[in-house]
């Protein structure tokens, strides 16, 4: 993307999307490619791709300190760095300033947020899952929350899509429980792995390793302006190959490409415009993030894509004679139902008899163990509902074993040039329920820079989450153990919501408008051209990271907009 035009003369659009990355990126390219003239807002800066990815070929030496976070960096970003790894120097850029960006916890919420064009597009974990039936009848068969209001056979055609632009690295199982995708070739599972995977299969049925189903590119197929992963495992940097898919590399050029997009920059969205008359939406309000200019922009069609806590916070600050709790939200649930996943808890172990043997390069990958819990018969629990998965990877240590174990002198200067002895961990994976008094409420006693109300969270995990992480620590050891581990350490780290960085379900979608925000095509139930295909619109969780998902209901959302455009219905 060489070229970004905004005009202020021009106040009006056919479709106006907030937020640039996963969600956003896909409602820009196919509301573009559709032939809408379409504004794209990002409450954040400017990035262009390769340009901005300034760290993206540093070696760790290039850094001070081995590129750790430095105390200045920590003191700005305490909350951004919870997670022990988003706030490294090479990639603290792509995370904001608490200080400038403060947000209230009544319980504790790791909120790891980037204010930037592309968003989290650019260093999102790349893992890319389908859910099936198994997840999508979950609510309504045993009776959590409300019923999805789709089906797998709704969204199948809409996840091919996706996974033919973007494209999905990843092996074909034939799992119920998780679907296969359009694949590229598979990334190949080292030695250690491969032990593991036959171990799992001769030793407990129903429980499968495999290599992680990720969103790099491999083989021989073309993917426009991009190459394939070279393996160095810098991903979150930015990767200036575009081998893994973001917005930035892939549909934000594709709608530039239509020449019907139109990009701005440092646009804080904080209302969408209610006509009481036509019971539609009419356009947005927006702060300019630099100067503190207000502006208004018409539209259409409305794409709310910012984020799940930032697209409701949009709704919830969308006030009006006819929504004087926030737009679409008659039902009360605006805020609540937060989910996340849980992790943090699993095992490792070391594995003897392989030091002869090493592996090419980083992969940026690892295995996966699909869900084995709760599917029928001997697999079912009766201690917590739902499921969970693994992921994880087996590596040779680093010098800092050889340093543990020895003192100084050339003994030390000759094990520090040899690999490590192999370790191999597995870390769960786990489904949150939705719960509705988990939520966010909005603080208009406390107040952002730009006179906004700050967001308060009042979420955390409950009792079928707890009893979960019991089961996915010691299930992680059993299978390590069969694999033929020793000195096996189990954990289970402290933790809280929101440090999986995938919050979901602050709007939900259901069938019936007084338990739910949005319909099944992603459409504000009483403002029929406000669409919200983020987070926000998850209804429940699954225990597979939900990217993938965004994006086929995003696809699927733009083409129900454009046909609803057609027929006048919005």
């Amino acid at each position: 993307m060489s070229k970004f035009y905004y005009n202020e003369e021009q106040e009006s659009y056919d479709a106006i999307v907030v937020g640039t990355g996963i969600s956003g990126g896909w409602a820009a390219k196919e509301l573009c490619e559709k032939g809408l003239k379409t504004l794209v807002l990002e409450r954040g800066r400017m990035v262009k791709h390769i340009e901005d990815y300034k760290t993206a070929n540093l070696d760790p030496w290039d850094f001070p300190n081995g590129g750790e976070a430095t105390k200045e960096i920590v003191e700005k970003q305490e909350k951004q760095s919870r997670t022990g790894y988003t706030t490294k120097q090479a990639s603290h850029k792509w995370f904001v300033d608490d200080l400038e960006h403060p947000y209230n916890e009544t319980q504790r919420f790791d909120w790891m947020r980037g204010y930037h064009v592309g968003g989290r597009s650019l260093t999102w974990g790349r893992q890319s899952y389908r859910w099936g039936d198994l997840d999508f009848e979950a609510n309504k068969k045993d009776g959590t929350a409300v019923d999805w209001p789709v089906r797998y056979k709704d969204i199948a055609p809409w996840y091919a899509k996706v996974e033919n632009y973007i494209g999905v690295s990843g092996e074909a199982l034939g799992l119920p429980q998780l679907p296969d995708s359009e694949f590229l070739p598979p990334m190949e599972l080292n030695c250690v792995e491969k032990v593991l995977k036959g171990k799992v299969a001769e030793n407990f049925g129903g429980r499968t390793v495999t290599v992680g189903r990720v969103a790099h590119i491999t083989g021989t197929k073309d993917f426009d302006g991009r190459s394939k992963c070279q393996f160095r495992n810098r991903c979150i940097r930015g990767c200036p190959f575009g081998a893994y898919f973001s917005s930035l590399s892939s549909t934000l050029p594709a709608a530039e490409a239509t020449g019907n997009m139109t990009l701005r920059p440092d646009s804080i969205v904080h209302e969408v415009m209610y006509d009481a008359d036509t019971k539609k939406a009419v356009g947005v309000k927006v702060i300019d993030r630099v100067t503190k200019e207000t502006f208004e922009f018409k539209a259409k069609v409305i794409f709310l894509c910012a984020s799940s806590i930032a697209s409701t916070s949009i709704l919830m600050q969308s006030k009006s004679d006819r929504f004087p709790n926030g737009m679409g939200n008659d039902s009360d649930q605006l805020g609540r139902n937060i989910m996340d996943h849980h992790l943090g808890v699993g095992a490792s172990g070391k594995f003897d008899g392989f030091d002869d043997k090493y592996y090419k390069g980083r992969r940026p990958n690892g295995v996966y163990v699909p869900r084995f819990r709760n599917l029928g018969g001997d697999s079912n629990r009766s201690d917590y509902k739902r499921g969970f998965g693994y992921q994880g990877s087996a590596s040779r240590g680093d010098w800092e074993e050889a340093v543990a174990e020895l003192s100084h002198g050339k003994d030390l200067k000759d094990a520090i040039l040899k690999p490590g002895g192999w370790t191999l961990g597995l870390g769960g994976f786990g489904e949150v329920l939705p719960y509705e008094d988990n939520r966010f409420t909005m603080d208009y006693g406390n107040l952002d820079q730009w006179g906004l109300p700050t967001v308060t969270f009042d979420a955390g995990f409950k009792e079928n989450e707890l009893n979960m992480r019991k089961d996915m620590m010691q299930s992680a050891a059993d299978m390590l153990e069969k694999a033929g581990a020793r000195d096996i350490e189990t954990f289970d780290k402290e933790t809280a919501l929101g440090l999986g960085i995938h919050e979901m379900g602050t709007a939900r979608m259901g069938r019936d408008r007084k338990t739910s925000v949005l319909n099944g095509n992603n459409a504000l139930h009483d403002v029929p051209n406000v669409y919200v295909t983020d987070g926000s619109f998850m209804t429940s969780s699954s225990c597979v990271n939900p990217s993938l998902t965004y994006m086929a209901f995003t696809a699927r959302a733009a083409n129900h907009a454009v046909e609803e455009l057609k027929k006048g219905s919005i």
